[in-house]
């Protein structure tokens, strides 16, 4: 696993959120507060990136909020009670253990 303060690259961030990596880059230039790295060109993101736009999703695609929407909740505050960065990082092993198992039980019928 991964230091907390270390970067991921705009895919891992993308597969990580489950957009596509345009999107992400469509955030950057609708809500100020995200600002990864640049780098010879390539975007790298840390764990409080990770989390915002991960809030972002949430309320773009859980809470049907429009863009203007969330640019004021974000604004406002009330965006306090983000997720841990710690849950971004289980959700993701989460996910990976599923899909490997899934595998693993697709193998097996085949055996």
């Amino acid at each position: 696993m991964k230091s907390e303060g270390a970067y991921r690259t705009i895919t891992e961030v993308a597969e990580l959120l489950q957009v596509q990596p345009s999107v992400l880059r469509f955030w950057e230039t609708q809500f100020k507060q995200i600002k990864p790295l640049k780098r010879m060109g390539r975007r790298y993101y840390q764990a409080e990136d990770v989390v915002l736009l991960a809030r972002i999703r949430d309320y773009l695609y859980k809470d049907f909020l429009t863009i203007k929407g969330v640019q004021k909740r974000l604004k406002s505050g009330e965006e306090s009670d983000l997720i841990q960065p710690d849950t971004v990082e289980q959700k993701a092993q989460d996910a990976f253990i599923q899909e490997i198992t899934d595998i693993k039980n697709d193998l097996a019928e085949y055996l």
